[in-house]
């Protein structure tokens, strides 16, 4: 047995790729700046074609060479597949998932000399990942940090070479190679009461229509497993595709053609289908979708949704009053900033609903207050309470940080609601923030003593009052302590991690990570809709926003930077 470890470049892959992101993050050393989430990533360039196997490969070069040959999927990976025998070749599977790992130089490979060069004789080769993340069937992207081995096993054929003829499933690439082979795009599903859209982020190749593959996968596929205890897809089993494309015209019409189940669909429920399919296709410019059956027009409408507000303003708390940061003046909140005065205690936190017509405010003493116009009633004094977060529903979600599972969500009238199954295997918690779709929920958790990013759905009853979790879902970990935790747009939140070397943290919810250094010594974060909108507080009580690479100063003077609900 012998073991080699192979850093030869792969030919395929352009030079200068850009990193997408990380699961773990470093301890030490400088901070590389990640891609950030609104780059555009060039399209796939068909050219970039890996090689076929060489004449008179060894067992190893041909593993080698396999695996790198997934940066090319063109005819379902036919590449690839020339280094399978002909018979395993119709067998192997490609499009069950991806395995990303950290870097093709990361690699290592185990290869046992055949006893024998003769016809038939049978040769083994096992490589060992640095994995990183996984991709499933469907696309969807959960990060899995460690170690993955696979086996394969090599047969000499009649022409003396050597060939493949047992291989695990789907395809493995590196992560600059993922970054160019596959395309992240957000699906859209409804929320319980059928008024909100909910994203979920998913990966396809860039290869053929991209129209087409996520109108297959809005049709045809399901919610991610996380996800789909809280979410609706209008799409019911009958309804399917009836041609295998959807050609957009330059009037960015995407003209889906439907099986005739469709013709005994409700007018709602058609138009329900158009109002998902169409703001799942929206971010590739796509303005409208037209259903057929058997080439005639399927009228259907278009339902209401709640539409996100303007980017809301920055809010701050100084020692005059709270509100809207607008230059150097705070502009009040009606209402809010007269109870907020009133409040003599220190407050550590403050939460705004998004119509602003309510506030929860985290004193110095520990207590969790809501605060509405001519009122303040205590919600929650138990000790150790984190930030309270609020959901468009009317609740105020509590927790102690030292009892994770203790999640209490309030109602204005000092109603709460226990949460079942919430951060199960957690034990602790340092932050959680409910999504503007109410259907999900961030949270900063400690399990096993590694602190985790994770996400849950939030599970309602018919009167929108939370029941209960789903099934908790890891996006990313960090190696500090988190200062804050926010949501970035509707698909990514961020985390901050304070200090001397702190960073802001960018995870995708479905997608990779990028980081950035923060401020230093910044102490609190707050959401926004893009990143130009995000706001960081330093313990020197000025608020920085990102410009380029750099933090840029803004008001000072301010001791709490308070959060819009959702964000």
């Amino acid at each position: 047995m012998r073991k080699s470890r192979l850093g030869r470049a792969i030919a395929v892959v352009a030079a200068g790729l850009v990193v997408v992101g990380c699961t773990g993050l470093p301890t030490s050393g400088p901070v590389n700046v990640g891609l950030a989430l609104d780059d555009e990533l060039s399209e796939f360039d068909p050219n970039l074609e890996a090689s076929g196997p060489a004449p008179g490969a060894s067992p190893e070069e041909i593993v080698v060479g396999f695996l790198e040959a997934g940066v090319t999927p063109t005819e379902s990976w036919s590449t690839a597949r020339q280094f399978l025998t002909p018979e395993f070749a119709s067998e192997w599977h490609p499009d069950t998932g991806v395995t990303i790992d950290a870097s093709l130089s990361s690699r290592q490979f185990t290869a046992e000399e055949p006893s024998t060069e003769e016809v038939g004789s049978a040769a083994d080769v096992s490589v060992t990942l640095d994995q990183v993340a996984g991709l499933d069937e469907a696309g969807a992207y959960t990060p899995a940090p460690g170690t993955a081995k696979s086996a394969f096993r090599l047969v000499l054929g009649e022409d003396e070479q050597w060939r493949i003829d047992d291989a695990p499933d789907g395809i493995v690439l590196d992560q600059e190679s993922f970054a160019q082979v596959y395309d992240q795009h957000v699906l859209q599903y409804f929320d319980s009461t059928w008024s909100r859209l909910v994203p979920d982020a998913r990966w396809f190749p860039r290869l053929g229509s991209m129209a087409t593959s996520i109108t297959r996968a809005v049709i045809g596929g399901d919610p991610s497993g996380w996800l789909a205890p809280a979410v609706r897809t209008a799409f019911s089993g009958d309804v399917e595709l009836a041609r295998d494309s959807v050609p957009v015209d330059a009037s960015q019409v995407a003209e889906v053609a439907l099986g005739r189940a469709a013709l005994a669909v409700q007018p709602v429920t058609l138009a329900r289908m158009r109002t998902q399919l169409e703001a799942s296709l929206s971010e590739l410019g796509i303005t409208q979708v037209r259903f057929t059956v058997d080439g005639a027009p399927l009228e259907a409408g278009l339902v209401e949704v709640d539409q996100a507000a303007p980017e809301p303003s920055v809010l701050v708390l100084t020692d005059e009053a709270f509100g809207s940061a607008v230059g150097d003046e705070v502009v009040p909140l009606p209402g809010i900033t007269a109870e907020i005065a009133k409040i003599t205690d220190p407050i550590l936190d403050i939460d705004v609903a998004a119509d602003g017509t309510r506030a929860a405010a985290r004193l110095g003493n520990g207590a969790v207050f809501g605060v509405s116009e001519g009122e303040r009633v205590e919600l929650d004094a138990r000790p150790g309470l984190i930030a309270p977060t609020m959901d468009p529903f009317g609740y105020t979600w509590t927790v102690p940080r030292d009892d994770p599972q203790a999640v209490l969500a309030w109602t204005p009238q000092v109603e709460s609601e226990r949460i079942a199954q919430a951060w199960p295997d957690a034990s602790a918690i340092s932050h959680q923030r409910i999504a503007a779709d109410g259907t999900r929920i961030a949270a900063i958790v400690t399990v096993g003593g590694q602190r985790r990013i994770v996400v849950a759905a939030v599970l309602r009853d018919d009167n929108g009052a939370p029941t209960g979790f789903g099934e908790v879902h890891e996006i990313g970990r960090v190696a500090a302590p988190a200062q804050g935790l926010a949501w970035l747009g509707p698909d990514a939140v961020m985390v901050l991690t304070g200090g001397e070397d702190a960073l802001v943290i960018t995870q995708q919810v479905g997608g990779p990570a990028s980081f950035v250094a923060a401020p230093p010594r910044a102490q609190s974060i707050a959401g926004a809709k893009a990143m130009a909108w995000v706001r960081v507080l330093g313990d020197d009580g000025v608020v920085y926003a990102q410009r380029g690479s750099s933090w840029q100063e803004g008001v000072d003077g301010i001791l709490v930077l308070g959060t819009h609900a959702g964000l």
